[in-house]
């Protein structure tokens, strides 16, 4: 990752803009083209420097809902319990913990009680208890992690 990338991270990190052609606005403020814009997001994306890039939905707005959820797994079994977990398209991500409960997961769901019904599908498919942790309240805390 070199010092433009960096940049890129950073300055994507407080804002994308909604407009006609927002890689356009972004590479102008960076003073790049668009074309290179898009090609680096895309690199560090292929590269596993970024996981994802797009935006953040808050699914109880649109009718849904999403959690937390969590999972002891053996050790030689995190692997294939996180492909497992990780196949499910409402699965927003999941990550390992030093924990008795060392996997956790984020899932959003079109309707509330999709959350029940995907859990106890994984539930069954690894054949492990998951413990799933509904949001009781909200806060929003405006998290930049510069690079």
């Amino acid at each position: 990752m070199d010092e433009l990338d960096r940049k890129i991270i950073n300055v994507l990190q407080s804002g994308f803009p909604l407009s006609r052609e927002p890689y356009a606005e972004v590479a102008a403020q960076m003073g790049i083209t668009e074309t290179e814009l898009i090609t680096r997001l895309q690199c560090l994306l292929d590269n596993k420097t970024l996981s994802r890039f797009g935006p953040m939905y808050d699914a109880q707005k649109m009718g849904g809902s999403f959690s937390l959820v969590a999972i002891k797994v053996p050790e030689e079994d995190f692997d294939a319990v996180a492909e497992v977990v990780n196949s499910y398209s409402e699965v927003a991500h999941n990550y390992q913990r030093d924990h008795k409960f060392n996997m956790w997961y984020v899932i959003a769901t079109e309707t509330p009680g999709q959350i029940a019904e995907v859990n106890r599908e994984i539930e069954q498919r690894i054949g492990l208890k998951v413990f799933n942790f509904p949001k009781l309240a909200e806060y929003f805390v405006g998290l930049q992690l510069p690079v």
